[in-house]
Formats: C-alpha cells, structure tokens, sequence
C-alpha cells in the first residue's frame, strides 16, 4: 500500500495526471493475463498484443 501512495503523491505533485490512465490500462491487462493463464480464453488476449 505505501507503494500507492507514494505512486499518487507522484503524481499529484508533478501534475503527471495523464499517466493514470496507462497504468490502470496495464494493471487490468496485466491482471487479465493472470487470471485467465491456461484457459480458453488466453489466445485471445494473447492477439491483443
């Protein structure tokens, strides 16, 4: 959790706002990629990239 927080106050003090939106993107993908590894599902993602 500190890491978060220290991330936000990053952000919030170097006015870096944009890049919330990329990493939220990476963390869903990311968390995708985990959670459906070794399913059907998985090659599909997969040709996202």
């Amino acid at each position: 959790m500190s890491f978060i927080k220290e991330f936000w106050q990053f952000l919030k003090e170097r006015k870096k706002y944009w890049l919330l939106p990329i990493i939220i993107v990476l963390v869903i993908f990311g968390g995708l990629i985990v959670l459906t590894q070794g399913t059907a599902v998985a090659p599909f993602i997969y040709t996202i990239f």
